[in-house]
């Protein structure tokens, strides 16, 4: 299965609990982090909900 990266490029301060747990859940804990996952529904799934916070990385 294809891998995908996955860079935060906004603050998660402010964020509702969920949205940031999302984000820890994905790896992701600073600014501009970059994190390598497998391309899966689960995973897929989480950045869409965090899509505002976070972009795919070509």
């Amino acid at each position: 299965m294809a891998t995908i990266k996955i860079q935060q490029v906004r603050s998660q301060i402010k964020r509702p609990k969920v949205q940031k747990l999302t984000l820890r859940a994905l790896g992701l804990k600073k600014m501009n982090q970059v994190v390598e996952h497998e391309a899966t529904p689960q995973i897929l799934g989480m950045v869409n909900a965090v899509k505002h916070l976070v972009r795919i990385v070509e």
